[in-house]
């Protein structure tokens, strides 16, 4: 069985003729407190983002306006998701590389994440990211009682 990543989170749709709200509430429909919140504009045609990891950190993807696609690599599986909807987000928690491409004109990149920014929680070199996820995996080998808790993915992949 492979490795789920990433989870889709479908947000509270509140629909109106005069325009549709949505909302989001820490620890009720992400499973985390925000401390911080920026979000990606003005991403040139071809270009791409992100291209890190976090040790500690979780986020939450949205696309606000326009799509792009999310890419999370969890070390041994990879997952594309195409993000369209202001409705839906992407959960990703701590260690999963995510790199951000596929950006539409116009389109803004919403992310709600766990921590307050600590350039000491990035893993910003992919071959270091996938040596602490193998030797992450190798202790829990060594320790067969410690399991991984796992999110499932409900979203349609790409």
């Amino acid at each position: 069985m492979a490795e789920e990543i990433g989870r889709i989170i479908q947000l509270p749709k509140i629909e109106d003729p005069r325009g549709n709200l949505t909302f989001i509430e820490e620890n009720r429909h992400i499973p985390f407190e925000i401390k911080r919140v920026y979000y990606l504009y003005d991403v040139p045609g071809g270009e791409s983002r992100g291209g890190h990891a976090h040790n500690q950190l979780q986020q939450f993807i949205i696309a606000a306006n326009g799509s792009f696609d999310v890419i999370l690599d969890g070390g041994s599986s990879q997952e594309r998701y195409h993000l369209n909807r202001s409705y839906y987000g992407l959960y990703i928690p701590p260690m999963v590389w995510r790199e951000l491409d596929n950006f539409s004109s116009g389109s803004v990149c919403l992310v709600l994440v766990s921590e307050y920014f600590d350039e000491e929680d990035y893993i910003r070199d992919h071959d270091v990211f996938k040596t602490q996820v193998r030797t992450h995996q190798e202790d829990l080998n060594e320790y067969p009682g410690v399991t991984l808790d796992k999110v499932v993915t409900i979203s349609q992949r790409r």
